[in-house]
């Protein structure tokens, strides 16, 4: 090979070098700008997605919507402002009986389970009335429904007596239907009517269903929601008469057996 060739070899390896160089430079500048354009609408996405995230957390639900609602719905067989005020019993009894409970507590599960059979029997004798003062509060802590949803179903109950009110809070707090207190399942509707229809009273009750499945009492229950939250009660079951708390004895707490209440409630009634 004549050196004028070698170096005419030499020359043209160069350009073809410089060629390619170049072709993968520009490759490589569209690939970033690429890269660049797919992380700038990725990350309008995030932003957009955050933005409606935060839109839709901001946005009233239906229960903030009933907690604001200026005309509440409020279920037979209550009085006072907003009907929040729940107390069942012979108007000839002299004292009453105050009782604070979330429906989501287990604690009041098991005081209802423990004592709740003599507090119906007191209040059917006459012994003392009994005012109700539903709350929600476990809602608030677990991100929930089911404190909200199950006061409503108890208005629901009480729209049609007092005495379904009592039977169906027995049936909610019962160990057969009441859940775990991380298990929302008083949220569903199809289960609050499941547990009514242990209730002869609501059992196929068709104007009790459709109350709950259309929460006509949610309102309500709201209000009563904060009538709770204002009395400074701070948890439950609380129970109080002639605004002095009643517990079992040597104890801070409610009693829960039927024994203890039974020596609490009489030390009250005599006081």
């Amino acid at each position: 090979m004549s050196k004028r060739n070698s170096q005419a070899n030499k020359a043209a390896a160069r350009e073809r070098l410089r060629a390619e160089r170049e072709r993968q430079a520009k490759k490589d500048k569209t690939r970033k700008q690429v890269v660049v354009a797919v992380s700038v609408v990725a990350a309008l996405a995030v932003v957009g997605g955050i933005s409606y995230g935060v839109m839709q957390l901001n946005k009233p639900d239906a229960w903030e919507a009933a907690a604001d609602a200026k005309n509440v719905t409020a279920p037979k067989n209550t009085s006072g402002k907003d009907g929040t005020t729940v107390v069942v019993g012979k108007s000839s009894a002299k004292k009453t009986l105050e009782l604070y409970e979330d429906s989501r507590c287990p604690v009041c599960a098991t005081f209802e389970q423990g004592v709740g059979e003599t507090v119906s029997k007191d209040v059917e004798a006459g012994k003392y009335k009994v005012q109700y003062v539903g709350a929600t509060f476990i809602d608030n802590t677990d991100n929930g429904q089911g404190s909200k949803n199950a006061l409503s179903a108890l208005g629901a109950a009480l729209d049609v007596s007092p005495e379904a009110f009592l039977e169906y809070k027995a049936a909610l707090y019962s160990a057969e239907f009441h859940p775990e207190e991380s298990d929302d399942k008083f949220a569903e509707d199809s289960y609050l009517i499941e547990v009514a229809n242990s209730v002869d009273a609501l059992k196929g009750n068709k104007d009790f269903q459709k109350n709950v499945e259309d929460g006509t009492y949610d309102a309500w229950a709201m209000k009563m929601s904060k009538t709770f939250d204002n009395s400074g009660v701070q948890g439950t079951p609380t129970l109080k008469m002639d605004d002095k708390k009643i517990t079992a004895e040597g104890s801070e707490n409610a009693p829960m057996t039927a024994d203890e209440f039974t020596k609490a409630i009489d030390k009250a009634l005599k006081a």
